[in-house]
């Protein structure tokens, strides 16, 4: 069945990664016979650190080896409190934990002395300007192609939710035949995110002050509610507002100090640049409150009646003016 260490601790921001290699270790540990007997997968929230670690010390039963795999072990109340573990683990056995959405934190003597006992792999976050190649050579993976634009628009219409853009690809497999080159079209059809009415393009739109094909955008968005209601538009411009600000007072002005500092590709750092003649400090900082009233009137804060429609065409026009 292969070699493996008796302890995995998977932690980090990326849930994606964390979820691929616990799962591609249940697959492989136990052959599938053995997994009702020699197999036990607990959740954090149900779990506590004495039952993983009587779980860990005892006996595989007629069996080469034990799996016990924690999920969502973040959720644990007293999940540091297997630093007493590593000590006493079963050599034969293997433990898998997974703490997703947050790093380990490094002051805790589990997070020290892990790695002296298995192995520890961090899963980081896709950075944004690291998507669209990501996007990319996934797609190349399992046995598909993609156009850059087609990757840019669905890593900029979803963002770096790596389970949410597999999982869209995945809808694309079932009607795509293998070696298809994915384009625009085939996303916008089966995905149903539009190549120009998206809230990147508002967005970008809104940055260069184009009024007409931001109300153009809303009225879509209007008309398509689902997926581009005003709660999912806020964070995109939240962060223009808010990178635009950085840009004003950067203290070096410049597409390669920006695109290190924001973490974005040298291009959309001198877009960003450009742009940020349109919105002076005074103006960036009204319009963050003003992001900052209408998410609470989003979430019926002030008892507010407006569609999401109504209160999107309102917000954008208190942005622009």
């Amino acid at each position: 069945m292969g070699k493996f260490h008796p302890l995995y601790v998977l932690h980090g921001e990326e849930p994606l990664f964390i979820d691929k290699i616990s799962d591609a270790i249940i697959e492989n540990a136990i052959s599938e016979e053995e997994r009702d007997f020699n197999q036990t997968i607990l959740y954090g929230k149900d779990a506590d650190a004495l039952t993983i670690m009587s779980e860990a010390k005892s006996f595989p039963f007629m069996g080469e080896r034990k799996l016990i795999v924690l999920r969502e072990a973040q959720d644990m109340r007293d999940f540091y409190d297997l630093e007493k573990l590593l000590g006493e683990l079963n050599p034969g056995n293997i433990v898998v934990l997974c703490f997703k959405y947050k790093n380990l934190d490094g002051r805790k003597e589990l997070t020290k002395k892990a790695p002296k006992h298995g192995l520890v792999f961090k899963s980081d976050k896709v950075r944004d300007y690291q998507l669209t190649n990501w996007i990319s050579t996934y797609v190349r993976e399992v046995g598909f192609d993609i156009t850059p634009n087609a990757a840019a628009l669905l890593g900029d219409s979803i963002g770096n939710e790596l389970s949410r853009i597999v999982s869209e690809l995945e809808k694309l497999s079932i009607v795509l035949e293998k070696g298809t080159k994915i384009s625009e079209i085939h996303i916008e059809e089966n995905i149903g995110i539009s190549k120009d009415y998206n809230v990147f393009e508002l967005s970008n739109a809104l940055a260069t002050r184009n009024n007409l094909k931001v109300f153009q955008i809303a009225h879509y968005f209007d008309k398509n509610p689902k997926g581009h209601e005003i709660q999912a538009v806020i964070p995109i411009l939240y962060k223009l507002f808010t990178n635009l600000m950085r840009v004003h007072f950067a203290p070096q002005k410049t597409d390669a100090y920006l695109a290190s500092a924001l973490g974005m590709h040298p291009m959309a750092a001198k877009e960003l640049l450009r742009n940020a003649n349109n919105f002076p400090p005074k103006i960036l900082a009204k319009n963050i409150e003003v992001l900052h009233e209408y998410d609470l009137k989003s979430k019926g804060v002030g008892s507010s009646s407006a569609s999401s429609g109504d209160l999107l065409n309102e917000m954008l026009f208190q942005l622009l003016n």
